[in-house]
Parts: C-alpha cells; sequence; structure tokens
C-alpha cells in the first residue's frame, strides 16, 4: 500500500547515523542525498536500491509520537537490532520476543529514536513452540 514514508526530525545526520547503526543488520542503507537549505534530505532503503525511508529536517517542534516498523527478513536479524540499540545505547522500549497478541509468529523489537519515535524491527515467521 505504501510507497515511501518521509519523517521530520531535529538533526538529519544524527538521525541518519542512528538509523544506520540500529538498521544496518536490515540491511538499511543511505541511497540518496539532496541538499535543502543548509541540511539535506536523505532516502534510506534496502538491498534492493529503492529508498522507502526518507529523513529532512524539520520546520518545527515534533509534537506527535510515531510508531514505525521494518520489515526484517528473519528473528536473527531482530536480535541483530536489538544487540546494535544496546551498544549505542539506544533506549529499548520492548526487547525482542513473540507478540502473539498480534499474530502467532510476529517478532519485534521496539526502540525509541532520537526523535522519540518507536522504531519497531519486525519478522512475521513461524510461532514457536510452546
Amino acid at each position: 500500500m505504501l510507497d515511501h514514508l518521509g519523517i521530520q526530525v531535529a538533526d538529519v545526520e544524527v538521525s541518519l547515523a542512528f538509523y544506520l547503526r540500529a538498521l544496518g543488520p536490515l540491511g538499511v542503507q543511505e541511497l540518496m542525498r539532496i541538499p535543502v537549505d543548509g541540511s539535506f534530505v536523505v532516502g534510506l532503503g534496502g538491498p534492493d536500491g529503492v529508498p522507502t525511508f526518507w529523513l529532512s529536517h524539520a520546520a518545527g517542534e515534533e509534537t506527535r509520537e510515531l510508531h514505525i516498523a521494518f520489515r526484517a527478513p528473519d528473528r536473527a536479524s531482530v536480535d541483530l537490532v536489538h544487540a546494535a540499540a544496546l551498544a549505542e545505547g539506544v533506549e529499548v522500549l520492548h526487547a525482542p520476543r513473540e507478540w502473539p497478541e498480534y499474530h502467532p509468529g510476529y517478532y519485534g523489537v521496539f526502540l525509541r529514536d532520537l526523535d522519540g519515535h518507536n522504531v519497531e524491527a519486525v519478522h512475521h515467521g513461524a510461532p514457536t513452540a510452546a
């Protein structure tokens, strides 16, 4: 349904570094950089080379929390996102686990980005055996 998503951040360079470190295990990389008014807009994407997640400088203070979920190819990648977040001192809202209330096999980790947004890495797979 969605083609791409853009969010505004207080500091594009700092937020870019956060997303590259935290979501690097999912293959997230910088694909485009467009200079704008002393800053830049950056397009991030995965191995397909399509920029689907964009960061740009906020015109004002953010007043609402966004929830952004990035699809992981497997549970190990979700765990790697968690490890990267811990290594960077990022606030972990919820450590990796299965969330059966969403659906069996829903395995995710939830982080707080530098602008206060709830960022998730999730894998939709087979549930673990009980």
